[in-house]
């Protein structure tokens, strides 16, 4: 930061150059574009508040998007918002160009076979989804789940998944279609288990049975996808990730990925989050990643070891490998 703390109050761009002879408001823009292009931010609790706390310690973290729960992440309580602190968060949010994400508890499971949980599922991410247009969050990221079935049979299977068409189409026909209505956000899971959706390959089907509803978006998990068999870690493996998506899914349907790494390897379907480029992915298919021009507009947020924590070194990371991607590509 320059002097008086403001990075964009250079005396002149003539004047202020780089070894490279770049000024430094060119250089300001381009990191600005970045930013715009790929925000880069992190899960954050809300304990404090969502603009009080979340949101005042993503900016004082550096975060460009941030992600959070808005109730207990294992229970199935229905967390009311304060009006107040609601519009707080969303008229600031706004203000500074913060663009926010919810994440369902890990409890939902439209799959399941017992009646309790697959009732309990739909009503919490219908609720997530009224909290996120009530914060002006983007989009409510929720597990596919599974059909908890350990014969693994065809029709337990195609149960599951007419349970999901049945919970959730009306949920979100209930929404609408509008620009402003927050996406629910599909998230395919390592593998573990009967999964409905793990890797790529299965997201056509569950698109199937969400009837391709505009509404219904892509949350790319890195280390997911990879425990699932994706071949991050081959060069060009992110590259070709994402090609596949878009085949799957369509232009337009990739909203936000969950930057993180792999303690496991490749197909392991054990979904333990590692730091980036310290893991079993590295960090070459983050910058694939960056530099796909599917993902103009797309978020990356990190979910990895001390990611929450002020001075964690991810974040500067993924900054780095942003830059680096489209220095490349320029």
């Amino acid at each position: 930061m320059l002097s008086g703390g403001d990075p964009l109050a250079a005396s002149s761009p003539v004047t202020r150059r780089t070894a490279r002879g770049a000024s430094l408001d060119s250089l300001v823009r381009v990191a600005i574009d970045l930013s715009e292009r790929n925000p880069i931010g992190t899960h954050l609790p809300i304990g404090k508040g969502l603009s009080s706390g979340a949101l005042t310690d993503a900016l004082a973290m550096g975060c460009e998007t941030l992600q959070v729960f808005v109730g207990n992440p294992r229970g199935w309580a229905l967390s009311a918002g304060k009006p107040a602190e609601d519009a707080a968060f969303r008229e600031r949010s706004a203000e500074l160009g913060v663009r926010s994400f919810i994440h369902a508890p890990y409890l939902v499971n439209l799959g399941s076979p017992t009646e309790k949980t697959y009732l309990n599922s739909v009503s919490v991410v219908a609720h997530n989804l009224r909290r996120a247009a009530e914060i002006g969050a983007e989009g409510v990221v929720v597990h596919t789940g599974s059909y908890v079935d350990p014969q693994g049979g065809a029709e337990r299977l195609a149960s599951a998944m007419g349970q999901v068409t049945a919970g959730l189409v009306p949920v979100l026909e209930a929404l609408g279609e509008e620009e402003s209505t927050p996406w629910l956000l599909i998230e395919p899971t390592a593998g573990q288990g009967r999964s409905l959706c793990a890797g790529i390959d299965d997201l056509a089907a569950y698109l199937d049975a969400l009837r391709h509803h505009p509404k219904v978006g892509i949350c790319l998990d890195t280390c997911h996808v990879f425990a699932a068999g994706e071949p991050l870690d081959e060069p060009g493996g992110g590259t070709r990730a994402v090609d596949r998506i878009i085949d799957a899914a369509g232009p337009g349907r990739l909203r936000l990925i969950h930057a993180n790494d792999s303690k496991d390897v490749r197909g392991a379907n054990l979904d333990r989050h590692e730091r980036i480029g310290a893991g079993h992915i590295g960090a070459d298919a983050f910058r694939e990643l960056f530099a796909h021009p599917s993902t103009a507009g797309v978020p990356f947020v990190l979910e990895t070891p001390g990611s929450r924590e002020p001075g964690n070194a991810d974040l500067t990371l993924l900054k780095q490998l942003r830059a680096e991607a489209h220095a490349a590509v320029r």
